[in-house]
């Protein structure tokens, strides 16, 4: 098979990004021996060694330093390029490669995707859910959805568009209610059950007299919001989760917003992306997209079993 040198130089770059093989060999969706292979087609092509390599560690030789500095610039350059021709495109296409939380993974963000997709068909969406900040230049992401209390909690030199509130409420299911009864203050939340998420042990309450915290008789954990929400779905104690949950179809008719007047959490959900001059049509249009689906969603009203 013949070996294409352009994109044995993109490997080349990814490999040295990455530190390792196998990493690079994730990123770029190849099996590890094709990428040694481009690596090897390199070589030979130049005559030179441009990576040290053992079990346990790559380094880069001096060629390899030299080459892999000219190969960046040279790639970054072509990239910009490609960005500002496909921002004079009149057709929205491409792979968009998109970084959420684990907790926007339900339901509700797969009927705004399927929505997207009929809108733009040519555009592929890459979506990888992950709790943690991304670099999105390091880690070649397009755009990222991040809920945090402010812009000055996200890297700088980044765009940051918000789109809305994130703000976290009490939630119990209904059939959990109708066998312990709805909290009506912060006092009341001592004789019930909790899901925490991660290592939580108390509720930090917001309310006319500013903030408490309220311990948890914790019965359950979970490490992700979206096991927390399922189990509080299963009837099996309350448990804060974000505001949008409670349009999501999967929960809509199960989770019941209580003791609203407390808000838990008070963040904003913002998508980041890098700035730059040309805005490929693919960003442009997600991030309209998602502004006009979700900004208008209204945070839940205390509701009683009867609604």
């Amino acid at each position: 098979m013949r070996v294409d040198t352009l994109t044995s130089i993109k490997v080349f770059r990814q490999v040295v990004e990455s530190g390792t093989f196998v990493s690079a060999a994730e990123r770029l969706d190849l099996s590890t021996a094709m990428v040694s292979r481009h690596l090897m087609h390199l070589e030979q092509r130049l005559g030179v060694r441009l990576l040290n390599r053992n079990s346990r560690a790559l380094s880069l030789t001096e060629p390899g330093r030299l080459y892999f500095d000219r190969c960046k610039t040279i790639l970054d350059d072509l990239e910009a390029t490609e960005l500002e021709l496909g921002a004079l495109s009149s057709t929205p296409r491409g792979t968009l490669r998109v970084m959420a939380p684990t907790w926007t993974a339900g339901q509700r963000l797969a009927d705004l995707l399927a929505e997207y997709h009929r809108r733009y068909p040519e555009i592929l969406v890459d979506l990888s859910f992950q709790d943690r900040p991304v670099d999105l230049v390091e880690e070649g992401y397009d755009l990222a959805i991040r809920v945090v209390a402010g812009p000055d909690s996200l890297p700088p030199g980044l765009i940051a568009r918000p789109v809305r509130p994130a703000t976290f409420y009490l939630a119990a299911s209904r059939d959990y209610v109708k066998r312990h009864g709805i909290p009506k203050s912060a006092e009341d939340l001592a004789r019930h059950d909790f899901v925490a998420a991660g290592n939580m042990e108390s509720l930090p309450l917001t309310g006319p007299n500013g903030k408490v915290e309220i311990p948890m008789r914790v019965v359950l954990r979970f490490r992700s919001l979206a096991g927390v929400a399922n189990a509080v779905a299963a009837g099996i104690g309350l448990a804060p989760v974000p505001a949008l949950f409670f349009e999501d179809p999967v929960f809509k008719d199960v989770l019941v917003p209580v003791l609203t007047e407390h808000p838990l959490f008070e963040a904003t959900l913002y998508l980041v992306y890098v700035s730059r001059k040309y805005m490929p049509l693919k960003i442009r249009t997600f991030v309209d997209f998602i502004v006009e689906s979700i900004s208008g969603i209204r945070d839940p009203k205390r509701i009683t079993l009867d609604e």
